[in-house]
């Protein structure tokens, strides 16, 4: 059925010109709007596995894609990388309706800290420039969201059990935008601080062991000991599968700081892992 779905739309004879070096290519719909961007190291072969797709599971988008499509076009690039890079790009441009996967770019988090003389502010959002007049330090972008919030929150959680939460009142004059957070802490010691900071851009987890240290030796967080420990784990997890990584992306092209804008972040990790792969 793919087989004759294939070729009635797209011609017979496509697959013989189609060339066996890496490249990128879209589906499109009747009206010619683009409804799925993908890249290949070999353009042919993955197209002919288009062609070939059969009715299972593993292959059911695939299917999909070649039942909504009315047409096909592919473009030809040098390398592996300017493939990915150029698939990137027109994800971010085009949306299409059958891409998931960095279509979504403007919902990539950022997390923002700053201390002053009374108070700390922590700030979890997808739109860091509207915070821009309180002079927060930025980390991120981070792709997961889910991951990113939980971190937060388990972070504003425990650091709560060690000092003040500040009313809205007490914090600066920010924008209050949908999905994005600021929260006011005090009382809270200036080196653990510092610690954070060096979590936040991927650097070392010492902050989560002196985070552990001082809320079990109060009476009260010892007895709520395996939520701190969930917390601390959750803190963990978003270090490993999301600050560090970003630390390492920036650090491999020589890129300084903590921060890479979200339209910029996918492109940043396909140089890093081709500089890597060059280096090896």
């Amino acid at each position: 059925m793919s087989k004759r779905t294939f070729d009635e739309k797209f011609g017979a004879d496509l697959l013989d010109t189609v060339p066996t070096g890496p490249g990128v290519y879209r589906y499109l719909d009747a009206e010619r709007v683009v409804i799925y961007v993908g890249k290949a190291k070999n353009l042919r072969r993955r197209l002919q596995n288009y062609r070939n797709a059969q009715r299972r599971k593993l292959h059911r988008k695939m299917l999909r894609i070649v039942k909504r499509a009315s047409f096909l076009s592919y473009e030809s690039v040098g390398t592996e990388a300017e493939a990915l890079l150029l698939e990137n790009q027109l994800i971010r441009e085009l949306k299409p309706e059958l891409n998931i996967e960095g279509a979504f770019d403007f919902l990539y988090p950022a997390l923002g800290a700053r201390k002053n003389e009374k108070q700390i502010l922590l700030c979890l959002t997808t739109r860091p420039e509207a915070y821009a007049e309180l002079g927060l330090t930025w980390y991120g972008t981070f792709r997961s969201r889910a991951r990113t919030k939980l971190a937060f929150y388990a972070l504003i959680d425990l650091l709560s059990l060690l000092g003040h939460v500040e009313t809205r009142a007490a914090l600066p004059p920010h924008a209050r935008l949908r999905g994005s957070s600021l929260v006011g802490l005090r009382q809270i010691p200036a080196d653990l601080f510092d610690g954070l900071l060096c979590y936040l851009a991927g650097e070392d987890t010492f902050v989560l062991g002196e985070l552990a240290r001082l809320l079990l030796s109060k009476p009260r967080t010892r007895r709520e000991a395996g939520e701190v420990t969930e917390k601390l784990q959750l803190l963990k997890a978003f270090f490993e599968s999301d600050a560090q990584p970003l630390r390492g992306a920036l650090r491999a092209v020589d890129r300084p700081g903590s921060f890479v804008a979200a339209p910029e972040r996918d492109g940043l990790f396909i140089r890093a892992r081709f500089d890597l792969k060059h280096r090896d």
